[in-house]
């Protein structure tokens, strides 16, 4: 009463934006009755908050106005929940979209390294990995789409109604809803289908037990979100009528969170192959050795070769920590993919690959090893020869080991050996001098 006594000017002592007022009367005149007009208004205290106005004429038989009825609702708190789901949901587009973006630049950088690679002679190695290199990209594009498209039908389903269902709910109801969402983004689940299977059984048998009404349904909702066990914190929350209605809620609100963490894992894998294919694209006219870690360059290599070595080859991994050493290493990635060519060849795509890198005194020693059918005696004095492969008629050219042996022992003043025995495999050694600095690159140059 107070504050009506203290109004002279309604449109501007009430309302922050007058002319809702006006507005506001407007609709009265024209309709009899306004419901749900919403907009903001000064309580005595000079603070703002949302209000809800629903208002109606009151006329007697003659038509003529009696009086108005009508209530305000302080909807202050949902509006706050609105405007943070809506800063949510534009942060999280954003994030999508630069993603989006740096996928796409990815993309548009790959085309561009395949074409400079025409002219190289890289192009056969490369030729043989692009599938693999486009399920690799593929691969993350898929989940990053399959992602973004439940992100989305997510927020359409609870955009609207979580802030009523939030502004329902009892406090420590509220509290237990949170703490669920919580719950399930900290999951990280490892376990095989079987496993998650007896879980499931196990915890609808502790449902049960609690005398929880649709364990069955409930169980099922829980497992999704990568919760089987504990659930004794959140019996208020299951032993209520709507608990299927909530935890589905529960569901989809983690399931945004773990639909941007796929695409940041996605982007990354799809940025790490790009990257390889980019450092492997990549060579030097200068003509000039640089330092570089020889073990960075076998990595790329083994990036590419992704594809065919996650289905059945195990590798072995021992390398030694040292300093970058001199040498050409575009050249050398050459070597390391023609020999982990030659060696998932050898083993049709199945098998061990042992790569050792070590320093012995001045030198790098890098051996690769397969665990493949071996190399006949009668041609081992034969295999670094140019042209010559025991492959069919166009699978190869012949010139891989060739190059190889070039880039190792020409180029960098090294040696390249193989020791091979039928039935055990074949490994392939490489030794390069540490101490390149002290000599003349040009030496490199004119025996090249």
């Amino acid at each position: 009463q107070e504050l009506i006594a203290a109004i002279a000017d309604i449109a501007r002592q009430v309302y922050v934006e007058p002319h809702h007022r006006t507005k506001f009367a407007t609709m009265m005149q024209q309709h009899d009755a306004v419901s749900k007009f919403e907009a903001r208004a000064y309580r005595k205290d000079g603070s703002i908050i949302w209000i809800s106005e629903h208002a109606r004429t009151v006329r007697n038989s003659n038509g003529e106005i009696l009086y108005y009825q009508g209530f305000v609702q302080d909807i202050t708190e949902r509006k706050q929940t609105e405007q943070l789901l809506a800063e949510y949901n534009q942060a999280l587009e954003q994030k999508v979209e630069e993603r989006t973006q740096e996928l796409s630049q990815a993309l548009s950088e790959l085309r561009a390294t395949q074409e400079e690679l025409i002219q190289s002679e890289k192009m056969a190695a490369l030729g043989q990995l692009v599938a693999g290199i486009a399920h690799e990209i593929n691969t993350p594009l898929g989940a990053i789409r399959s992602s973004v498209s439940n992100i989305t039908k997510f927020l359409n389903q609870t955009l609207q109604e979580l802030p009523a269902l939030l502004q329902s709910l009892p406090p420590e109801v509220t509290q237990d809803f949170l703490a669920l969402v919580q719950r399930s983004l900290q999951q990280k689940s490892t376990f095989s289908a079987k496993e998650r299977r007896q879980l499931k059984r196990a915890l609808i048998r502790q449902l049960e037990a609690f005398e929880v009404e649709k364990a069955q349904i409930l169980a099922d909702i829980l497992g999704d979100m990568g919760i089987y066990q504990d659930v004794e914190a959140f019996l208020p929350l299951l032993t209520r009528p709507d608990s299927e209605h909530l935890l589905e809620i529960a569901y989809k609100l983690s399931g945004i969170q773990r639909g941007t963490q796929t695409i940041e894992t996605a982007t990354e894998r799809a940025a790490k192959v790009v990257f390889a294919l980019k450092t492997y694209a990549r060579y030097d006219f200068s003509g000039e050795m640089r330092p570089a870690n020889p073990i960075e360059g076998i990595e790329t290599v083994l990036t590419l070769y992704h594809n065919q070595l996650k289905h059945g080859v195990e590798i072995i991994r021992h390398y030694d920590e040292f300093p970058p050493v001199l040498c050409y290493p575009d050249e050398l990635n050459q070597v390391w993919t023609n020999l982990i060519h030659n060696a998932l060849q050898a083993m049709e795509n199945k098998g061990t690959l042992t790569i050792d890198v070590t320093r012995q005194s001045q030198l790098l020693k890098v051996s690769i090893t397969d665990s493949g059918k071996g190399i006949p005696p009668e041609i081992m004095p034969k295999i670094f020869d140019p042209f010559f492969t025991t492959k069919p008629v166009g699978v190869g050219t012949g010139l891989g080991l060739s190059i190889s042996y070039q880039i190792v022992v020409e180029k960098h003043g090294g040696q390249l050996d193989c020791h091979s025995q039928l039935g055990q495999g074949t490994e392939f050694v490489i030794q390069i001098p540490l101490c390149q600095q002290d000599q003349e690159p040009q030496i490199f140059l004119a025996q090249s």
